[in-house]
């Protein structure tokens, strides 16, 4: 048995988290290339996801073609509705990858959208920052635009902050501003400061709400304003200097 003290001397880790130490790949991708038999350590294809290596100095193919450090890169993609946001679907749906060209087929999203929700959705090859946006104690707001079936009260909108208690968990907004009500269907802007799994959809049911529409309009520094539905931006140079701000001097700066 390897101890911890030898894997750390010997600077390998399993090759699930190789790529990710990297900036090249996340974790989840580089499971789903181990698992298709896509890539190989050294000229050698291996499925083995716990396999030591080390990231420094060992060579990574995809598909044959050398995987190499770069530039980073980060771009705003306008998720439409009925995309899914892995890189490739066993029930044959469209993903977001279908919408990138191939220079940007190796990036990952930060955080997920579901199939029925639209709006921005980051997608980067720098690990470090998507471990940063998504990390809960990191608080970063993320904005939606919520249509909801019936008028909803003043106080389901208390409960909605206040927090409710769903399958254990306790699902909460972090703010709420009424943007229309009738007794047909509401309209809401919601902040949350975290991402569990189709969290805003199980908070409106709690409460007694069916989600007809979701839409993320802004994630931290970052908003969707006016891009089109299926298109991409790169980030803009205040929004890289927004990402400094939050994440310290360290935070890279770099477009494809």
């Amino acid at each position: 048995m390897t101890s911890k003290s030898a894997t750390a001397k010997s600077g390998t880790v399993p090759l699930v988290r190789a790529l990710s130490k990297l900036g090249l790949a996340s974790r989840t991708q580089t499971q789903e290339w181990i698992e298709a038999g896509r890539l190989a350590v050294n000229g050698r294809v291996s499925r083995d996801p716990k396999l030591a290596v080390v990231p420094e100095r060992d060579q990574f193919t995809l598909d044959g073609v050398l995987l190499q450090q770069g530039e980073r890169s980060c771009i705003v993609l306008h998720k439409p509705r009925g995309y899914v946001t892995t890189r490739s679907d066993e029930k044959g749906r469209k993903t977001v990858f279908d919408l990138l060209p191939e220079s940007l087929q190796q990036l990952h999203g930060v955080g997920r959208l579901d199939m029925q929700t639209s709006g921005l959705l980051l997608m980067t090859n720098d690990t470090r920052l998507s471990s940063f946006l998504t990390e809960p104690v990191n608080a970063i707001p993320r904005e939606y635009v919520v249509s909801v079936d019936g008028k909803v009260s003043e106080a389901t909108l208390k409960k909605l902050v206040d927090g409710v208690q769903d399958d254990g968990e306790v699902l909460r907004a972090s703010k709420v501003e009424v943007r229309k009500l009738s007794g047909r269907e509401s309209h809401l802007f919601v902040t949350l400061h975290e991402g569990k799994n189709r969290e805003l959809r199980r908070l409106f049911k709690a409460v007694g709400h069916e989600v007809n529409k979701l839409k993320r309009i802004a994630f931290g520094p970052f908003v969707l304003g006016e891009l089109e539905s299926g298109k991409y931006r790169e980030l803009t140079v205040e929004e890289w200097h927004s990402l400094t701000a939050l994440m310290g001097p360290t935070a890279h700066k770099g477009s494809r």
